[in-house]
């Protein structure tokens, strides 16, 4: 009796969509758990039904309707040295777009405090050891600097 049940269920199948891919997938197991004529004196099923299936196409998936995401991958490098030189590399992919492009320190620290204040905070530092660098080297340039006036002056008296 429950073949029967699932023979009658994929006849009803067949007669509302023979195209569909659901079908295809649950035909062969009702054939398979179909018993013989001689135990349930039921029909087997047609093979006509079955010829049909098999050249009608499956049917394709209805495309989906979500925003599929697409993702692009940039890598900027910033680098700077010791002496407040600042330098930016791009690469898009695996091409280098730009390599060795060089930018202001304060065009770098703009750039930070727009992305991040742990970023801004990591390369102020690195700026504000700069200057101080340069403070120094430009105070050592103003003594040198007066030392020579002062003996230039002693050579014009």
């Amino acid at each position: 009796m429950q073949a029967d049940t699932l023979v009658e269920q994929v006849e009803t199948v067949d007669a509302e969509a023979p195209a569909a891919p659901v079908q295809q997938e649950v035909a062969p197991v009702a054939q398979a758990e179909q018993p013989s004529n001689d135990e349930t004196g039921a029909k087997p099923a047609e093979p006509e039904a079955k010829s049909a299936d098999a050249e009608a196409k499956p049917a394709k998936r209805p495309k989906s309707t979500a925003k599929k995401t697409r993702t692009v991958e940039l890598t900027l490098t910033v680098t700077g040295t010791a002496d407040g030189e600042w330098q930016a590399d791009l690469v898009h992919g695996t091409k280098r777009v730009v390599q060795g492009l060089p930018i202001s320190a304060a065009a770098v620290s703009r750039a930070a405090k727009e992305l991040h204040d742990d970023i801004a905070g990591g390369i102020d530092e690195v700026i504000e050891a700069a200057r101080a660098q340069h403070r120094t080297r430009m105070e050592e340039l103003e003594a040198e600097l007066a030392r020579v006036k002062a003996a230039l002056a002693e050579l014009s008296d």
